[in-house]
């Protein structure tokens, strides 16, 4: 029978569903839910250079199988996590939009809006991290509209303002950190008041209006973990500290804190930490109550004002680190210390404590640091310090230790730094002492040490630093010390060594400074000296020394210290020492003959050639021994010979006078008055040559501050001869200084220091409008000009990591060695200078800052920012603190341009500079990106350890930034398998200052 539609309802629903609904049924199956459409919306608003959102597909269901989500039993999402994707764009408030988000992490990104008001909008949020990011702006107050929040940070995200009086309204807040932000004002007290509930406060490193430590956290009594370091804190530690009873890390380093540290701290009985380094605290320890910290593993209280004794108490709790260095602490260190089971570290040196070092120090634990120096310490050294095998670092200088070196100490192979120098200690050192094979500094200075330096010095394969100097030492130099290739100072002066300096010295090609004067040596200096490219300072004064002096020591590069007097040498001066320049040079008492070479006939080498009877020089005065009565015969022709010599120097005088006023008048016209020279080096050329080479052909240089001239003067020697310009104005324009401010800061900072790696001020002239600074020529120009010319390809890698060997090494002297410090402010690619060599300099301190020590660290306050776009650090743009990390960020700079090739700023990276050009590309594209593809590949694993440190040398966080003397270290091991950014196969030449950096780095 024939059906139709119409006849039967049942079919009619059937064709109904089938074909209308096999249509629209694939659409129904695929399409994604509303979750998934807020999640593509977040997709579309950020870059994702890193594809973190590739598995974000449409054609799924719901978004819980993407990357970073995760959803609850019903399919909704409940939390968002996409850490270090480098996200860029606004923050993505359609995150909001899901009702059941919990947990929130977009941490280590390019998040670059401030965070919006409606962030309150994501009610069921408990866990927000959106630490490492660019957001900046305040911190919005309606977050604390987020009821169930138990998690926030918000660190390094340069949030500006304060932090939000709202925050009060917080009930079940767990964690909060916003360590190293741009936050001022103060703590609010609803922190302390109205939180109960935390247990985590991090707000270290951020420019709080100075401000007391409020006293109102002792109320947050679940507190397990306190960081408040380097918040500007001044006044005393409230009592009310000591009520924190769950406190595991209290730490208020860095800080401005004064008077005594409270009694109650001691009532902490959970504290595994306590920091309190670099403040102002007066009084003594607590005398009592240490017995109730049984878990107490690290006290430091360093760098403060206290007074007393240690207490017995502190030391009998089972420390692994006391800190105590560099206070006014009297009285013995106590015997209990020794009995710790778990210390690592023993840091008391700058105090004024007495007695001996406890004898069991060592026995009872793995002992790793021990520092007492600068104390009045006596006794003996103790036999078990070593008794673990754990000893890196023993430094007991400049106290009253008396005895000997324990035999013992000869098999600790552990160490790696040893500095013994400045006390009463004497007999033979312990065989095999010379010879351990990880020791790098060995430090024996002015002790009573006899015996011979052993033949088994050649197994010290670290060493690079050997201070023996004011000891007994008798014998000869053993021939092995060629084979110590790693040396770059041996101090031995004042001892009682004899026999030949042998000549496998040469083989050293790392040694910059020999001082082996005031012994017995003899025989020649070695043959092949040459080879030695690296020496600065040679001193064999006073010695037995004989022979020539060799005509290589002039062929020496960056030679500036030369002492031969008192020796026995013969012959002529070889005239390659005038290619040297030398800041100081004696050859006196010696039996030297022959004419003085004419770059040395100058009134500064005056006092260089005394006691040489045989030395004359090439105008008569006075220098050679007396020939003989004249003979009669002769007498007649002398007389007539004088008469003619005399009227012609008269005649010469006469003339010269008269072009010497006639230039003095030009030159007093031009307003350059005689009077107004000042010399810092000894030097060959007359001052008054110069102002004849300020002609617009000679021009090699044209800056803001002024013009530089090449001066070739008449005695063959090329000088830089810097102009400022004369303003009518003093303004602060540029720099920020004024051009006499520029001037006076350059002279008085190249005018006192002196280093290899720092250009070299010959002398000055300030007579009003008319400013002059002369300095050493440099033929090879800046960095800069030469690295981004078209002859930046010539400059291959091993030249480029020579230059920022010498850079680093130059700023590390600037940061380390010079009292007090300085900060150079300009370090970039154009203020360092390179000689014929390639040898690298730093010049240009016209904004440089004297930044003077407090026990608040080295800090100081700008009124404008000083530096060059591109290379100034990003912390000194907001907050015009500037300290030597400001420099360490500038110079991470100039290894980029190095590695890189590029300028720091380039039309190509659009509003980026290089560092963060570097960074993103680094972390998008890899190293082989970034790397100047006119380097040879054979050095790409060392350009890569290089490029490490860079990047953590422009660590947006200045803490992060190893100091200019790691840099050093860094760059001179990076031929070697360590990894700085990784860690991995850790040096064991590492100072304490490297130690405390890296801790301080992880914790951070």
């Amino acid at each position: 029978m024939q059906m139709t539609l119409s006849s039967s309802p049942f079919l009619f629903f059937f064709f109904f569903l089938f074909g209308f609904g096999a249509l629209r049924l694939p659409f129904a199956v695929t399409a994604l839910n509303q979750e998934g459409l807020y999640l593509q919306r977040l997709k579309l608003s950020l870059c994702d250079p890193n594809g973190a959102f590739s598995s974000w597909s449409e054609r799924d269901l719901s978004p819980c199988n993407w990357t970073g989500i995760g959803c609850d039993d019903g399919g909704s999402v409940v939390s968002v996590a996409i850490s270090g994707a480098n996200l860029e764009g606004p923050f993505p408030d359609v995150l909001c939009s899901l009702p059941s988000l919990s947990y929130l992490n977009l941490s280590n990104n390019n998040i670059n809006s401030s965070l919006p008001v409606s962030i309150s909008k994501c009610r069921s949020l408990t866990h927000l991290d959106l630490s490492e990011n660019l957001l900046g702006g305040p911190i919005p107050p309606t977050i604390a509209d987020l009821l169930y929040l138990r998690h926030l940070d918000l660190s390094n995200c340069y949030f500006s303002g304060d932090i939000p009086a709202s925050f009060g309204r917080f009930r079940a807040l767990e964690k909060l950190d916003l360590t190293d932000n741009v936050l001022t004002g103060g703590i609010p007290a609803v922190l302390g008041n109205n939180i109960t509930s935390l247990k985590w406060i991090a707000l270290a490193y951020n420019p709080f209006t100075p401000s007391r430590l409020p006293s109102e956290l002792g109320n947050l009594i679940n507190l397990e973990y306190l960081w408040l370091g380097g918040c500007h804190f001044v006044g005393p530690i409230p009592e009310s500290i000591g009520k924190l009873s769950r406190l595991t890390n209290f730490d208020v380093s860095n800080n401005q804190l004064t008077g005594p540290i409270p009694s109650s701290i001691t009532q902490m009985k959970s504290v595994v930490q306590i920091e309190l380094f670099n403040n102002s605290l007066t009084g003594e320890l607590p005398a009592a109550g240490w017995s109730n910290m049984t878990a107490l593993r690290r006290f430091d209280a360093s760098m403060n004002a206290l007074t007393g004794t240690i207490p017995t108490e502190l030391c009998e709790l089972p420390l692994e680190s006391l800190n105590l260095f560099q206070n006014q602490l009297e009285g013995l260190i106590p015997e209990s210390i020794a009995n710790s089971p778990n210390l690592l570290e023993l840091k008391l040196f700058q105090n004024r404590l007495v007695g001996s070092i406890p004898s069991q120090l060592g026995a009872n634990s793995w002992l790793g640091l021990l520092d007492v120096s600068f104390n009045n310490l006596s006794g003996i050294i103790p036999e078990r310090l070593c008794d673990h095998g754990a000893l890196n670092e023993l430094i007991l200088l400049n106290n009253s230790f008396s005895g000997r070196i324990p035999a013992v100490l000869g098999r600790c192979r552990s160490l790696t730094r040893v500095r013994l120098r400045s006390n009463r200690l004497f007999g033979e050192i312990p065989a095999g002492f010379f010879s351990l094979p990880r020791v790098y500094l060995l430090d024996l200075y002015d002790n009573g040490f006899s015996g011979n330096i052993s033949r088994t010095i050649s197994a010290a394969k670290a060493l690079s630093n050997l201070e023996i100097s004011r000891n007994k030492f008798s014998g000869s130099i053993p021939r092995e010390i060629g084979m110590v290739v790693t040396l770059v100072q041996f101090r031995a002066s004042g001892n009682e060594l004899e026999g030949e300096i042998p000549g496998t010295m040469v083989n050293l090609r790392q040694l910059g400074t020999v001082d082996l004067s005031n012994n017995k040596l003899s025989g020649e200096i070695p043959k092949g000296i040459q080879s030695m490219k690296q020496l600065s300072e040679l001193s064999l004064a006073n010695n037995g020394l004989s022979g020539e002096i060799p005509d290589e020591i002039g062929s020496l590069p960056v030679l500036n210290y030369l002492d031969l007097s008192g020796n026995s040498f013969s012959g002529n001066i070889p005239l390659s020492l005038q290619n040297l320049k030398l800041n100081t040079f004696n050859l006196s008492y010696n039996q030297l003959s022959g004419e003085i070479p004419p770059l040395f006939e100058k009134g500064v080498y005056s006092d260089s050639f005394l006691g040489n009877p045989g030395l004359c020089d090439n105008h008569g005065n006075g220098l050679c021994s007396a020939k003989g009565e004249g003979r009669h015969e002769k007498g007649y022709l002398w007389l007539l010979r004088t008469i003619y010599v005399l009227a012609g120097i008269v005649f010469l005088v006469g003339v010269i006078c008269f072009i010497w006023k006639y230039k003095k008048f030009k030159k007093m016209k031009q307003g350059v008055a005689l009077s107004k020279w000042t010399s810092f080096h000894k030097f060959g050329f007359s001052e008054f040559e110069i102002l004849d080479c300020l002609d617009e052909a000679n021009v090699i240089g044209n800056g803001a501050s002024g013009k530089v001239y090449k001066a070739t003067l008449s005695n063959g020697e090329t000088v830089a001869v810097k102009k400022l310009r004369e303003r009518a104005h003093k303004d602060n324009e540029g720099y920020g200084d004024s051009e006499k401010d520029e001037f006076d800061i350059e002279v008085e900072t190249l005018g006192r220091i002196r280093h290899k790696n720092i250009v070299r001020l010959w002398c000055c002239c300030d007579a009003g409008d008319c400013k002059l600074l002369v300095y050493e020529y440099m033929p090879n120009g800046s960095l800069g000009d030469l690295l981004h010319s078209c002859k930046g390809g010539s400059l291959d890698w091993p030249a480029r990591f020579k230059i920022a060997c010498d850079a680093a090494e130059g700023l590390s002297y600037l940061h380390h060695d010079c009292v007090p410090p300085i900060v150079h402010r300009d370090v970039k690619s154009n203020n360092i200078l390179l000689n014929e060599h390639f040898g690298a300099k730093i010049s240009d301190f016209g904004v440089a800052k004297v930044v003077q020590r407090t026990n608040k660290g080295y800090a100081e306050s700008m009124s404008v920012i000083a530096g060059s776009y591109g290379y100034i650090a990003p912390e000194y743009a907001y907050t015009l603190h500037v300290n030597e990390k400001s420099d360490i960020y500038s110079f991470g700079v100039v290894m980029l341009e190095l590695v890189t090739g590029r300028r720091p700023v380039d039309p190509e990276f659009g509003e980026k500079d290089l560092a963060s050009w570097a960074c993103s590309t680094v972390d998008k594209k890899g190293v082989d990106e970034v790397i100047d593809p006119r380097l040879d590949s054979s050095f790409r694993e060392h350009i890569c350890k290089v490029l490490d440190i860079a990047l953590l040398c422009i660590s947006h966080t200045p803490v992060n930034r190893p100091s200019m003397r790691r840099v050093v270290k860094l760059l001179q091991e990076s031929d070697g398998n360590f990894s700085p950014m990784t860690g991995k196969k850790l040096d064991t030449k590492l100072s304490v200052e490297d130690l405390s950096e890296m801790a301080q780095v992880i914790k951070v």
